[in-house]
């Protein structure tokens, strides 16, 4: 990643699955590397029957910043393995605001007051919420925490009870 330039389009980089013989760095091992060089990881695929990929690129100037690897930047920095081209992705975060704004893994992420005020004035939706599926609660978890003017979130979360309400879900 230090030989990319931070225009370039990213790798492609093979992991062995889990139980093969293959010596690899692990996934967290890349992702570390990456931060410190102001990349991040993203897409997974499939590769063959041994193997998967994970694509890494440099970070845009605009993408969000995840709890997770903003404690482990913090780390990094702490540990002096941070290079001046994390260090600057990290500053450039904290100036736009980008830094505090991280956003919880999908494990961690908490049901904000506003949605759960209108949840509780909508039994018929609160109720199907409560049945949601992991990857459809932490879709309408992100995208309402993602919006920025209140305006946008109080309609956004008017869309997602009305949803809701209908038995709907984000992902089929």
């Amino acid at each position: 990643m230090s030989a990319q330039p931070s225009d370039s389009n990213g790798a492609w980089i093979k992991f062995p699955k889990k139980g093969s013989s293959v010596a690899s760095v692990t996934k967290a091992q890349a992702i570390d590397s990456a931060l410190c060089y102001g990349w991040i990881d993203g897409q997974l695929d499939k590769y063959d029957a041994e193997s998967w990929l994970i694509r890494f690129t440099p970070r845009r100037p605009r993408s969000k910043w995840s709890d997770v690897n903003r404690k482990r930047a913090l780390e990094l920095i702490s540990q002096g393995r941070m290079q001046a081209s994390g260090q600057l992705e990290v500053d450039k975060a904290k100036v736009d605001g980008r830094w505090e704004a991280a956003y919880a893994s999908a494990s961690k992420a908490e049901v904000p007051p506003d949605l759960q005020a209108a949840l509780d004035a909508n039994p018929k939706a609160a109720a199907f919420f409560a049945t949601l599926t992991g990857a459809n609660r932490y879709s309408i978890l992100y995208r309402i925490g993602s919006v920025k003017k209140p305006e946008t979130r109080a309609r956004k979360i008017g869309d997602f009870v009305d949803m809701l309400e209908r038995g709907e879900t984000v992902h089929g």
